[in-house]
């Protein structure tokens, strides 16, 4: 199995053995069950679909309905797809738990980023702003968007205000520090994105 889906529970540190504080996020990984078998001779590619087991049941329509009923197992709220190493085999129905992963091994994890609304161009840019001085009129304003005579338009992709967060973001080559499979918890070091019980997507590193 190359991943795992789970919630973010928040960040805590813990101590290493020469004495070091390391910040960790603790995530309630799984535990999971395979809902499908994808196939390069049915689907064009291998993969796996799981769906992570919640206490509160989850409210589908029929099309979902009839998917987790066909796969014999219990309706989830989350579902994901991970890629199946060569040589082995999931079915339906299988448990995936946080015990795939290994202490010290390397993740990537993707989550979705905290919605922040709609902010200006210092806070969404980094834009440096105008003097502060009294008088100024030009404290947190964007400034000139492009010339009047030539070219007489703005450019695609001028920096601008707008909505913030609230997208996909993956966090690469994070540690796995410690691993709590009685309590289906998985410690990474550093910070992940997303609020408090978000959904968290947990895979194998890619590249590291």
């Amino acid at each position: 199995m190359e991943g795992i889906l789970g919630r973010k529970l928040g960040m805590t540190q813990i101590y290493a053995e020469d004495g070091t504080a390391v910040p960790v996020t603790v995530i309630q990984a799984g535990p999971c069950l395979v809902v499908q078998r994808k196939t390069v001779e049915r689907d064009g590619y291998d993969a796996i679909q799981i769906g992570l087991v919640e206490v509160k049941p989850a409210k589908l329509g029929q099309p979902l309905t009839g998917h987790f009923r066909k796969a014999g197992v219990a309706p989830t709220r989350r579902l994901v797809e991970f890629d199946l190493s060569s040589g082995e085999d999931a079915n339906p129905g299988d448990e995936v738990t946080v015990t795939i992963f290994t202490e010290k091994e390397w993740v990537d994890v993707v989550g979705t980023s905290k919605g922040k609304g709609y902010q200006g161009v210092m806070k969404r840019h980094g834009f440096a702003g105008g003097r502060a001085s009294h008088g100024s009129m030009f404290h947190r304003a964007p400034g000139s968007i492009g010339s009047s005579a030539y070219p007489s338009r703005v450019f695609k992709g001028m920096r601008a205000g707008g909505r913030m967060g609230g997208e996909r973001i993956t966090v690469k080559n994070l540690q796995v520090v410690k691993i709590d499979p009685e309590k289906n918890l998985i410690y990474v070091r550093g910070a992940v994105p997303g609020p408090t019980s978000g959904y968290l997507a947990i895979r194998r590193a890619k590249r590291g």
